[in-house]
């Protein structure tokens, strides 16, 4: 794998990935697009949200929509490295098992989310979920 990283102005950049994708970061704390930190709890969010999805479609449970708020907390000093990053997924559907959302989070975050598994190496991360029957 492999990607670009362009200065724009100021401290904004374009990132292009080695498939062509795109995406603007912005180094001035977020004011013109996400900041380099926030793309890495993006990353941890959309790695595990892909297993977990994939993991409630194979066992067939109705899910009509999965959304996961990821949050951390970083160090005081500098480099203010993540120390603490939760994921709390949301899902959405008809009978879905709690069952099979715990073993799907499970399954991400021990096996499956190379993202969040990575920064569990310098990171406590943390996973949570609700379901909301519709």
């Amino acid at each position: 794998m492999e990607a670009r990283v362009q200065w724009l102005n100021d401290l904004t950049f374009v990132a292009t990935s080695g498939s062509g994708h795109q995406v603007v970061m912005d180094g001035n704390k977020g004011a013109h697009a996400p900041s380099p930190m926030e793309m890495v709890l993006m990353a941890a969010g959309s790695c595990a949200s892909v297993d977990v999805v994939s993991i409630l479609q194979k066992a067939k449970q109705d899910v009509r929509h999965c959304e996961v708020k990821v949050t951390g907390e970083r160090a005081d000093a500098v480099p203010a490295v993540y120390t603490d990053i939760h994921l709390h997924f949301v899902v959405t559907g008809q009978a879905v098992k709690a069952s099979h959302v715990e073993r799907a989070v499970s399954l991400s975050a021990e096996k499956y989310c190379s993202v969040s598994i990575m920064l569990g190496h310098c990171a406590r991360v943390t996973h949570s979920f609700e379901i909301i029957e519709i």
